[in-house]
């Protein structure tokens, strides 16, 4: 398929991109990585007039330690995150996850903003970030603001971000030191997960269980109670409506994300 005529329009700062965007408003889409952005134009689903390229930000490139927070600019890519020395010690679960999308080619330009904004349910990186009580921080017109990601995916491809803001950086507290564990199961390698789970400490997110990325509350309400980590798992697709597909019912997603559940949580050193 080829996308419908657009013009492009390629930014050297964050300020340019966000004039870009209270110029065109609905009209602009921004282009990072591209990998969500251009099927969606090639199969004629997002049709925009301008494409607003902000791959050159490197201002949004980086991660670094604040505190006790790990702070990674959103057009930081999936490949740079797998490798980062400071994600390595304070957000394992973030690095290790960064490693299992797609294919090289895929973690060599897609980025961790992008795959946020997209907010697809059956993507990896919204459920480790939801896992690791992230803090998405947006900047606009009126200057910043903090989305925690627990309100951040509001239903399929759907977030609170405004047509005129962009998102700036990604907030995780440090997880040094705690268990983690991430488990996907997929008929390829480089497929979307038809169910995944990503654990930290006892924070459980779940992959492809619904209309946006999960966690698990039960499982963690029942480990908060003093539950075995059999037990806990066993209540994983609790308050879940994954999708019923041909390759994968509804009811078989449940058993994966109860079964996917155990072994992440003996990844973490949950017992």
């Amino acid at each position: 398929m080829i996308p419908a005529g657009f013009a492009y329009r390629r930014a050297s700062t964050v300020d340019e991109a966000l004039a870009l965007l209270a110029e065109h408003g609905d009209e602009a889409k921004l282009l990072a990585g591209g990998h969500s952005l251009l099927p969606l134009m090639k199969l004629r689903f997002a049709a925009p007039e301008v494409v607003v390229d902000i791959a050159p930000l490197t201002e949004l490139k980086f991660v670094r330690l604040d505190g006790n927070e790990v702070v990674i600019g959103a057009l930081s890519r999936y490949h740079d995150l797998e490798h980062d020395p400071v994600l390595a010690e304070h957000a394992p679960l973030l690095a290790h996850v960064s490693g299992a999308v797609g294919d090289p080619q895929v973690r060599h330009r897609g980025t961790i903003g992008g795959s946020l904004v997209h907010a697809d349910a059956a993507a990896d990186l919204p459920a480790a970030v939801l896992a690791a009580d992230g803090t998405l921080v947006a900047r606009g017109p009126s200057g910043e603001r903090t989305i925690p990601a627990a309100d951040f995916f509001l239903g399929p491809f759907t977030t609170p971000l405004e047509p005129d803001e962009l998102l700036t950086e990604i907030r995780l507290p440090s997880q040094a030191g705690q268990g983690w564990g991430f488990e996907k199961f997929t008929r390829r390698a480089i497929d979307w997960a038809i169910v995944g789970v990503a654990v930290t400490g006892k924070a459980v997110g779940l992959i492809n269980m619904g209309g946006t990325p999960l966690r698990a509350s039960a499982t963690e309400a029942a480990l908060a109670s003093g539950a075995t980590a059999a037990e806990a798992a066993a209540l994983a697709a609790e308050d879940t409506s994954p999708p019923e597909e041909p390759h994968a019912t509804s009811e078989y997603r449940k058993h994966l994300a109860r079964v996917l559940t155990a072994r992440a949580l003996a990844s973490a050193g949950i017992s």
